[in-house]
C-alpha cells in the first residue's frame, strides 16, 4: 500500500480558526471533533487511513475559506447520519437546529432503492438543490467534501473513478464556478481530467514541464515591463504571472483543433491594483494598450457587466514581447478576492446569522436557478437541465428600457422572451434585434438590444426546443408541449378503449363507474380516468387488458400492462436489447447517436415504429416526451457488429491513411467507409464509419490511435457519415 501523506490534525484546524473565531466557537469545534471521532470509531477509508481523516480534511478547507461556525461544525459531522447510527435528532440536541438542518441537507438518500444509477444521482442532486435553495452553505460543505474525495480518488476502482470524475466535471466544478470559487473549480477540473483522460493528462504535464524554464523567463520579463510602466503612472499594483491549468489547455487544444505547440497563452498575467477604485483598472488598461497592441475582439469588460457569479475584471489580449500573444486580467484587490474565493470571501458572522457582504443578489439568482430545476420530474430531464443551467459562457443583452440581462452563450430571442414572462414566451411570433427583424433561431450577441413581438393565441412549437438554451425556456416549452400531447393521448386512448368496450357491448362511462376500473387506477397510482386514457394513448397500457379486468367472463386475451411487468423482461428478437415489460416489440437503433453495447441506453416508444434505442446522453432524448421513455438494457447473446462513426484530427503527412487503417484493422475492426479532408500545410480531418462489437472494443481502438504521434484529437460522432453536418459527443 502507498505510504500515507501527512494528515491534518484538529490542532491545525483550531490554530487557523482562532484567527477569526471566538474561544467559545473553538470549544464547539473540539466538541464536534470528539463527537465525530466517537461515532466514526473503527471505520476506515479505502486508503486504509481512519475515516475521521475525511471530516477533518473537509473541515480544514472550510476554515481556510473562513466560513462561520455552523458550517465548520457541519463539515466535521457531515457523514455522521449517513455512515453511522447517529440521528438528526441527536445532532440537533448536541449542536442546535441550524447545524442539524445543514447536516440533513448534506445527507444522501442512501436508504431508498432506485431503478437506475441515473435516477439515484438525480434524486441526490434534487435533494441537495432543494436544501441549498434555503441555505447556500450546504453547497459549500458539499464542494469541500467532493474536493477531498477527488484528492483521494486513486483508491477507488477504475469504473468508479470515471463515474465520479464525470459527475465532478459536469456538475460540481460548474457549481464551484457559479459560486465564484475559482481555486476549487480549477482543482476539480484538473483532477477530473486526470482520471477521464489519463494519457492526455500525463502527456500534457510532460510537455508543460519541458517548456517551464523558457516560460518562466518570459513571464518574469513581461511582469517587469508591466510593473515599471505602471509605476511611471503612479499606479500601485501587484503583477502576477500564472500558468494556465491543465484542463483549460486541453480544452483549448480540442476546441480549436490545435496541437500543444500552437497554444500561445500558457501563462496569463494579472494586474491587481492595491487601491479599490474602479477607475484605476481602466487607467492600467490604457497603460497596457499604450505599451502593446491589443488583439481585436479579445477585450472583455466584466467590470461594467459582471459574470453571473459576480466575477469582475478587465480582460485583454495584446501582442507582447517577441510577437507573442499575452493575456492580461486587470482588477482591484477586492475584485481579486471575489474572483478566487467567490461567496466564501464575503461570509460574515453577525448576531448569530450568516450573511454575504454584498452577495444577496447573487444568492437570490442561485436560488432561482436551483428552484427552477425542481419542475423536472424525469431524472434524465432534471440532470440535463441542471447541467445546462450551469453553462458558464454568457452574453449580455439589453432590454428596450436599457436594462442588462445575462444569458448563456447561444441564447436566442426565445430565451429572452421566456425570461420576461411565460405568456410572452408562449405568444412570441418574432423579435427585433437592434431594431431589425430577426428569426427566432438568431443567436444573441453581446450588446444586442432585443424587443419581442407577440400575438395573442399563438403557441410554442416543438422546433423551439432546437433553439432555446436556458433552463427556464426549455422547461416552459416542454410543459406546454406535454400538456398538448397529453390531451392528444387522452383522445387517442379514449377512442381505442371505447372501440374495445364496444366489442363486448359496454360503454366507457359505464365501465368507469365499476369497482374494477377504480382498482386499476389504484394499482397504477393514477388519480383520474384521464390519466389512464393518457397511458393507453402513449401505448404503455393495453386497452385489451382493461377490458379483460372489467369483463373477466368474456374470452378476451389478457395482456399485462407495462407498469405491472416491472420484473418481466424479454429480449428483442433482432437487436440484443431487453425492454422491461414489453413483449415482441420491434426495436431499432437511433441513427442520431448510434448506440454501442456498453453505452447507457434508453428506449423511446414511437408511434407505429416500435421502440427506438438511444444513448442516454443523446441530445434528442432531452426533446422527447418522458412519458414515452422506457428502460432498456443490452442483452447480447452472440457477437454482433455495430456501426460507429469517429473523426480523427491528425497532422497531415505521407502515408497517414495507411497508418490509421493499420491500427484499425489490427484490432479486427472493419472499416465501412472513410473520408479524408486535407488542406495543404494544415491538419487532416479523417472520418471513419467502423463496425465494432461493443464500447470496450471502441475504447481500445481510441487508446491505440492516441498513441500515434500524428493524432491530435479523436471524437465519436453522432449520426451517419454521408452528407450533412455531424456533431461530436465523446
Amino acid at each position: 500500500m502507498q505510504a500515507l501523506v501527512s494528515m491534518i490534525r484538529i490542532t491545525d484546524i483550531l490554530d487557523k480558526a482562532q484567527e477569526y473565531l471566538s474561544e467559545e466557537h473553538l470549544e464547539m469545534i473540539e466538541k464536534a471533533y470528539i463527537f465525530s471521532a466517537t461515532v466514526h470509531q473503527g471505520q476506515s477509508r479505502l486508503s486504509g487511513e481512519p475515516y475521521l481523516i475525511h471530516p477533518l480534511e473537509v473541515t480544514g478547507m472550510l476554515v481556510d475559506m473562513k466560513l462561520d461556525i455552523a458550517s465548520i461544525i457541519t463539515g466535521m459531522l457531515h457523514d455522521t447520519v449517513e455512515d453511522t447510527l447517529t440521528t438528526i435528532e441527536e445532532i440537533e440536541e448536541a449542536f442546535g437546529k441550524e447545524v442539524a438542518f445543514l447536516v440533513e441537507g448534506l445527507t444522501k438518500i442512501s436508504k431508498i432503492k432506485f431503478s437506475s444509477q441515473l435516477e439515484q444521482q438525480a434524486e441526490n442532486f434534487r435533494k441537495m438543490m432543494l436544501a441549498m435553495s434555503d441555505d447556500i452553505r450546504i453547497l459549500l460543505v458539499r464542494l469541500a467534501d467532493r474536493m477531498h474525495n477527488m484528492r483521494t480518488l486513486e483508491y477507488q476502482p477504475e469504473n468508479k473513478q470515471k463515474y465520479i470524475s464525470r459527475e465532478t466535471l459536469e456538475v460540481y466544478a460548474p457549481l464551484a464556478s457559479r459560486l465564484g470559487i475559482n481555486w476549487m473549480k480549477v482543482e476539480l477540473e484538473d483532477l477530473s481530467f486526470k482520471y477521464l483522460f489519463t494519457e492526455d493528462y500525463f502527456d500534457l504535464i510532460d510537455r508543460v514541464a519541458k517548456k517551464k524554464e523558457e516560460r518562466d523567463a518570459y513571464a518574469e520579463e513581461v511582469k517587469r515591463i508591466i510593473r515599471e510602466n505602471l509605476e511611471a503612472f503612479h499606479l500601485q499594483a501587484e503583477v502576477e504571472g500564472r500558468a494556465k491549468h491543465f484542463y483549460s489547455i486541453f480544452n483549448k487544444m480540442n476546441e480549436q483543433h490545435i496541437n500543444f505547440d500552437e497554444v500561445y497563452d500558457l501563462t496569463a498575467f494579472r494586474i491587481i491594483l492595491e487601491a479599490n477604485e474602479v477607475k484605476g483598472c481602466y487607467e492600467a488598461l490604457s497603460v497596457v494598450h499604450a505599451l502593446w497592441k491589443p488583439v481585436p475582439g479579445r477585450f472583455k469588460d466584466y467590470i461594467a457587466m459582471p459574470k453571473a457569479n459576480n466575477y469582475r475584471s478587465l480582460h485583454t489580449t495584446v501582442i507582447g514581447p517577441y510577437g507573442e500573444r499575452v493575456e492580461i486580467q486587470i482588477r482591484t484587490r477586492e475584485m481579486h478576492e471575489w474572483a478566487e474565493e467567490g461567496i466564501a470571501a464575503h461570509w460574515r458572522y453577525k448576531e448569530g446569522k450568516v450573511s454575504p457582504d454584498g452577495g444577496e443578489d447573487h444568492i437570490k439568482r442561485l436560488r432561482e436557478l436551483f428552484e427552477l430545476q425542481q419542475e423536472h420530474k424525469d431524472a434524465r430531464e432534471f440532470m440535463h437541465s441542471l447541467k445546462m443551467a450551469l453553462f458558464p459562457d454568457e452574453v449580455y443583452i439589453f432590454t428596450p428600457r436599457g436594462d442588462v440581462k445575462a444569458f448563456p452563450k447561444g441564447a436566442t430571442p426565445i430565451d429572452f422572451a421566456y425570461s420576461i414572462h411565460t405568456d410572452v414566451g408562449n405568444q412570441c411570433v418574432g423579435a427585433k434585434v437592434n431594431r431589425n427583424i430577426v428569426p427566432l433561431k438568431y443567436k444573441l450577441q453581446n450588446g444586442d438590444t432585443v424587443d419581442i413581438i407577440t400575438q395573442p393565441g399563438h403557441h410554442p412549437s416543438k422546433d423551439w426546443l432546437k433553439y432555446a438554451v436556458t433552463s427556464r425556456a426549455i422547461s416552459k416549452i416542454k410543459q406546454w408541449i406535454k400538456t398538448e400531447e397529453r390531451d392528444k393521448s387522452i383522445a387517442i386512448g379514449r377512442d381505442v378503449l371505447e372501440r374495445e368496450f364496444k366489442k363486448v357491448h359496454l360503454k366507457l362511462n359505464q365501465a368507469a363507474r365499476t369497482d374494477e376500473f377504480k382498482e386499476i387506477l389504484a394499482e397504477q397510482s393514477l388519480a383520474t380516468a384521464d390519466d389512464l386514457l393518457a397511458l393507453i394513448g402513449y401505448g404503455k397500457i393495453s386497452a385489451k387488458y382493461i377490458v379483460n379486468r372489467i369483463m373477466p367472463e368474456e374470452e378476451v386475451k389478457e395482456e399485462i400492462p407495462v407498469e405491472k411487468q416491472k420484473k418481466k423482461t424479454k429480449k428483442s428478437a433482432d437487436a440484443g436489447i431487453s425492454i422491461t415489460g414489453v413483449d415482441d416489440v420491434m426495436v431499432r437503433f437511433a441513427r442520431c447517436c448510434t448506440p454501442l453495447p456498453g453505452d447507457d441506453v434508453v428506449g423511446y416508444i414511437t408511434r407505429g415504429r416500435g421502440v427506438s434505442v438511444h444513448v442516454a446522453t443523446c441530445p434528442g432524448v432531452q426533446e422527447m416526451d418522458p412519458e414515452r421513455l422506457v428502460d432498456v438494457k443490452w442483452n447480447i447473446g452472440q457477437k454482433q457488429a455495430f456501426p460507429v462513426n469517429i473523426r480523427v484530427i491528425c497532422i497531415d503527412k505521407r502515408g497517414l491513411l495507411s497508418e490509421l487503417s493499420n491500427v484499425i484493422s489490427n484490432l479486427g475492426i472493419n472499416i465501412s467507409s472513410a473520408n479524408i479532408d486535407t488542406i495543404r500545410g494544415e491538419n487532416a480531418t479523417c472520418d471513419f464509419e467502423l463496425d465494432v462489437s461493443d464500447l470496450d472494443q471502441f475504447n481500445t481502438l481510441v487508446s491505440a490511435l492516441r498513441k500515434l504521434k500524428s493524432v491530435q484529437t479523436i471524437e465519436r460522432l453522432r449520426g451517419s457519415l454521408p452528407g450533412g453536418k455531424r456533431k461530436a459527443y465523446m
